[in-house]
């Protein structure tokens, strides 16, 4: 577990965090930092058909060691951190030997990750714990994946004598901002299905995740200087403000849901007098609802038109991706060998949904059943992320366990 735990802290400590608002590919260059790094380990792991092409995804092949034809299938990581707080100097801070209590994070003490609000920490007692030192997230969301991924592949190539398939190893950028999967060419991996490693805690299989649009709401007002403003000025700042207020508070945020339950989020505001924005995001496990959240936006617009008839506002809805449930229903072995390889590996299997989306929900509705699977990460996108030593090593134990699965298999 050493060398799994010098390969996270050494991915960790790369700045790769994504932006939204940015059209280049990848969105930051510094992804490439870490997505070079990575072509060079695989090439120095001794993998096969290793390559990166010009927006970053990095690919490579753990070739078969049986004799007869097997699936193959893709194990799949992404390189970016989230644009939501700062991944700029990460210093990973590691608890060895962890006592079970609050932990205050060094370069934030106001930061405390507190065990009532993480009860996964009371059975880590004993074990390795890494989490931030409160001033920029960690990036375990997904470095914890790409760490659990190398690590497979390390341990698959030093026992030759493990039967499996072959394995396509893949590693995206932009998955944070939706555009995971926009510059991996699908067919050329040749896979019977794939696996995302960027599920929390352990033993996790995500077959369902929400189906995402974003919507970019842009009012636009009339600047004139205060002083004169009488009749005259119309100020965009408190029209969108009007426009959030107006946003479900009591139901249908996330403040106030969970399970199965959708919502419309705002979490970005920017702008003046003359033109202000927001970024909204609505999420929901049924895909049609997203058409109602988008009319309930709609109609709070016409309400504040009608108020303010000489201002106009804009909402644009950009598709993000959409729940892998039907999808998965093309390949049911994915979802079985998972099952099987997670018993396989001592652990208790923990059938799931996900309140997010990964790089699989977009592959899945493509037409590569992909799965999603846990990699010890926690509170991702927050100062509060953590991760656990022990929890990658079994997410690690589970890819190993998955490969000997498939290995079995006749094409």
């Amino acid at each position: 577990m050493t060398t799994l735990l010098e390969r996270f802290v050494r991915y960790a400590r790369i700045d790769t965090q994504a932006d939204e608002n940015s059209t280049s590919a990848p969105s930051t260059p510094k992804q490439l930092d870490l997505c070079r790094l990575l072509k060079q380990e695989c090439e120095q792991l001794g993998l096969s058909d290793v390559g990166m092409n010009e927006q970053g995804v990095v690919t490579a092949t753990l070739p078969a060691t049986i004799s007869h034809e097997a699936p193959a299938i893709a194990w799949l990581a992404h390189v970016d951190t989230s644009p939501e707080f700062s991944g700029t100097e990460v210093n990973p801070v590691i608890h060895s030997d962890y006592d079970g209590r609050d932990i205050v994070l060094p370069g934030d003490p106001s930061r405390i990750l507190r065990v009532e609000e993480n009860p996964a920490l009371e059975t880590l007692i004993g074990g390795t714990v890494i989490t931030t030192d409160g001033t920029t997230l960690l990036g375990a969301d997904d470095k914890s994946g790409i760490a659990v991924i190398m690590t497979a592949a390390a341990h698959l190539i030093a026992h030759p004598e493990t039967e499996h398939g072959p394995i396509r190893i893949c590693f995206t950028c932009d998955e944070e901002i939706g555009r995971g999967v926009d510059h991996l060419d699908i067919d050329s991996l040749g896979v019977a299905c794939a696996y995302t490693l960027d599920s929390d805690g352990v033993g996790r299989i995500d077959s369902e995740t929400f189906s995402a649009d974003l919507a970019i709401v842009k009012v636009t007002g009339i600047n004139t200087h205060p002083s004169v403003g009488k009749d005259a000025l119309v100020n965009a700042v408190r029209i969108l403000s009007a426009f959030i207020a107006q946003l479900p508070t009591e139901t249908l945020s996330p403040e106030t849901t969970d399970g199965r339950q959708g919502f419309l989020h705002p979490y970005h505001i920017e702008g003046g007098v003359a033109k202000a924005s927001a970024r909204i995001i609505l999420r929901d496990f049924e895909t049609e609802k997203l058409d109602e959240y988008k009319a309930r936006l709609e109609q709070i617009a016409d309400r504040l038109l009608t108020a303010h008839p000489r201002a106009s506002i804009e909402i644009e809805i950009v598709k993000q991706y959409r729940n892998m449930r039907d999808g998965l229903e093309k390949e049911p072995r994915a979802l079985e060998k998972a099952f099987a390889a997670v018993r396989a590996a001592g652990i208790e299997s923990t059938p799931s949904i996900i309140r997010g989306g990964t790089d699989g929900s977009q592959l899945t509705e493509r037409g590569l059943p992909t799965p999603n699977l846990s990699t010890g990460q926690h509170n991702p996108h927050s100062p509060l992320e953590w991760t656990s030593l022990e929890e990658m090593q079994k997410a690690a134990d589970i890819l190993v366990q998955l490969a000997i699965a498939w290995g079995k298999e006749m094409s």
